[in-house]
Formats: structure tokens, C-alpha cells, sequence
């Protein structure tokens, strides 16, 4: 039975569910913002979300969390603690947005999105991604 199980399961099994859900949230903490499906964005943003709220406070205990969580993807656990943890300090949640794009993937017709922070420096604003 599924009582109590939320997770969406995105017609993928358990370990690719994990890989994809690792690669999306690293992507996102690299690039700052990505563009993915709405349906993956809506999956992963309370996985990303509770990594920042981990990463706000920087210490062992968490910063080992995140390399466990992350699959010990150093670069991006050390930018998470580094730079976003700091940046989302104050904030009490609600780290992340899902901006909805027009025109749907031309492949599958699937609904795109930018899956972003809420609060990017300029220099990240990428106003080539934008349609």
C-alpha cells in the first residue's frame, strides 16, 4: 500500500528517480537557474529546499548531510555552504521559483519552466535563456 508516500514517481524506478533527483538539484545549485519540465521542477524544489535550509547553518553535521545527500559532489556542497547558505540566511523559506515557459518542448510537448533561486546575483542573470 502507499499510505503516507508523496513522492512523485516521474515513470522512473527508485535509483533513477535518486540520480535524477541528484543531478537536477546540483545543476540548479551550479547554474542557479535551469530549464526543465514543470512536472520534474515541482518534484525536486522540496529536495533543493531543504538543502539550503541545511546549508544555513554551516556546520559538520549538515555539511556531511549534504555530501551524502548530494553523492559527495564537493564543488556544489561547498558552493552550497559557501555562497547560498549566507545569501538565504535571513529568508525563512521559499528558496526556489518555478517561472512557467510559453511554448512547450518540441520533442514530447512536455511544459517547460526555469527552475531558479528567488534572490541571483545580477551577474548570474542570463538574459540569453530567456524566449
Amino acid at each position: 500500500m502507499r499510505h503516507r508516500v508523496k513522492k512523485k514517481k516521474l515513470s522512473r524506478k527508485p535509483a533513477h528517480r535518486k540520480a535524477l533527483a541528484r543531478n537536477i538539484v546540483i545543476s540548479l545549485i551550479e547554474h542557479e537557474r535551469i530549464e526543465t519540465t514543470v512536472a520534474k521542477a515541482k518534484a525536486h524544489r522540496p529536495f533543493a529546499e531543504k538543502l539550503i535550509t541545511l546549508a544555513k547553518e554551516k556546520n559538520l553535521h549538515n555539511y556531511r548531510r549534504a555530501l551524502a545527500l548530494l553523492g559527495n559532489n564537493k564543488a556544489a556542497v561547498a558552493k552550497l555552504f559557501d555562497i547560498l547558505g549566507p545569501r538565504f540566511k535571513e529568508r525563512p523559506g521559499g528558496y526556489t521559483r518555478i517561472l512557467k515557459l510559453e511554448k512547450p518542448r518540441l520533442g514530447d510537448k512536455a511544459a517547460r519552466a526555469f527552475f531558479e533561486f528567488v534572490e541571483r546575483t545580477p551577474d548570474d542573470a542570463d538574459l540569453s535563456l530567456a524566449e
